[in-house]
């Protein structure tokens, strides 16, 4: 289960993401981008609370990424230990900003 809150402050969307981003919930989040982004400048993703990542979470991020390289930003904030690891492994350290 994924829980996603988005939180709209000027020209950057926060989406605050719970739970478990996997094959099952990955096409949620997916649509909650898709239609929330607008012209969002910036696009944070708030990781805080965020237990799990599978492929599929990886591919909506490294979507996300894209299409804000043509738009503006996109940073990733609060990735626990398991979630860095699985970011460190995949090699999307190196390309998304993880702070």
């Amino acid at each position: 289960m994924l829980n996603t809150e988005k939180v709209e402050n000027g020209n950057e969307l926060t989406l605050v993401l719970t739970g478990r981003l996997d094959t099952v919930t990955a096409p949620e989040l997916e649509e909650v981008i898709k239609t929330g982004l607008g012209s969002a400048e910036k696009l944070i993703f708030n990781l805080n609370d965020l237990e799990y990542i599978s492929s599929a979470g990886l591919r909506v991020l490294l979507n996300a990424q894209k299409r804000m390289n043509k738009q503006g930003a996109m940073v990733i904030t609060g990735a626990g230990e398991e979630v860095k690891e699985i970011f460190d492994v995949t090699g999307f350290s190196k390309i998304l900003t993880i702070v």
